[in-house]
């Protein structure tokens, strides 16, 4: 009897197992999308929609605004890059979900037109950073105004997508204050570094002025940070609202530039030899630079913005330093702009001169 007790015992229990298996199995057969430890998430996230959306009039002056991301964003970076122009002081930052709802500290302006933007530092749970930011235009008039510009950024030495283009009423004479972001409109480069900004008002002049958040901190810092005027004012008139293909040039002048190009050497050389190019600063000749010759005689020479002097020679102790008596070629005095390339340019050593070559 207790036999047959303790076998029932032991057959409950394989059937029981034998089901948490077959369930165990089916489940996993059902199991979609990436399993644990797939691909990691690079897609940067996107502003799907707003509240009030772009182009809207007649927004009440107490509206509570919002944001939908097409994922889930990390708060605090998030929060901070979102503001509005003109200035309106956000008490609270307030998620749920993939949605950010603004509290403002005061009600909105009457017949007043707003740009709510996001920077392009906003960054996903996944720390993926918007990288070129949006805008939502909207304004509190019975209609929405008609003056736009647009056009796009022309960058040197920086990556034009995320560049805030700074937009203020050129009649009222102010200059750009960073820190308190007291532009009247604003607009962000796309991917392909193109602008727009809506909502302007005519007849109007406006003037704009670049600005390249470098370090990403959403205040101008000169040491690192790029703010520059566009060269002219514009003019929107009843009979042209709207300004196409506004170019505006921006050089980051701390960028290094670059100078390349080839190593020719006549007469007889030993191939132990190394061909190294000697650069010179104008500004500045204590501090030469040597860079070595690529097998196939090319070279390519990083340097700051500013007037070289590049003479290739000959490196017989291998000292990486040109010395009086090392086989050269002449100086070639060389303009590298800031961010750019000078390509193509031609070194000669004759090697056969007896006349030494001076020093630097």
């Amino acid at each position: 009897m207790d036999a047959r007790r303790r076998h029932g015992r032991g057959s409950r229990r394989s059937r029981a197992l034998a089901a948490l298996l077959l369930a165990a199995a089916l489940a996993g057969c059902a199991r979609k999308g990436p399993p644990s430890g797939g691909p990691p998430d690079i897609i940067p996230p996107r502003l799907l929609s707003s509240s009030p959306d772009s182009g809207a009039a007649g927004v009440a002056r107490d509206a509570r605004l919002s944001l939908t991301f097409s994922e889930g964003m990390e708060p605090r970076t998030t929060g901070d890059a979102v503001a509005l122009a003109p200035r309106v002081v956000i008490r609270q930052r307030r998620w749920s979900g993939r949605t950010l709802t603004l509290v403002l500290e005061d009600s909105l302006a009457k017949d007043q037109t707003y740009t709510l933007f996001v920077g392009g530092n906003a960054h996903d749970r996944h720390g993926n950073a918007m990288g070129t930011g949006a805008a939502v235009v909207f304004t509190t008039a019975d209609s929405f105004p008609s003056g736009r510009i647009e056009g796009e950024i022309q960058a040197q030495g920086f990556s034009a997508p995320g560049t805030y283009l700074w937009c203020y009423d050129a009649d009222r004479g102010r200059q750009p204050d960073s820190s308190a972001r007291d532009f009247d409109a604003v607009g962000l480069a796309d991917r392909d570094g193109r602008f727009r900004i809506d909502g302007l008002r005519v007849p109007g002049r406006w003037r704009l002025w670049a600005f390249a958040d470098l370090n990403g901190n959403r205040s101008f810092e000169p040491a690192v940070d790029i703010l520059a005027p566009a060269d002219t004012v514009l003019a929107l008139t009843p009979d042209a609202p709207r300004i196409h293909d506004v170019v505006v040039h921006v050089v980051n002048t701390r960028a290094p530039g670059r100078a390349s190009g080839r190593v020719t050497v006549q007469g007889p050389a030993d191939s132990t030899w190394v061909r190294r190019v000697w650069a010179v600063a104008e500004k500045d000749s204590t501090h030469p630079l040597s860079f070595e010759v690529r097998g196939d005689e090319t070279f390519s020479c990083g340097l700051s913005g500013g007037r070289w002097r590049l003479r290739a020679f000959l490196d017989r102790n291998h000292d990486g330093h040109w010395q009086a008596g090392e086989p050269a070629s002449e100086a070639l005095p060389v303009e590298v702009p800031p961010g750019a390339e000078v390509k193509d340019l031609i070194l000669r050593i004759l090697v056969s001169e007896t006349k030494r070559q001076e020093g630097p």
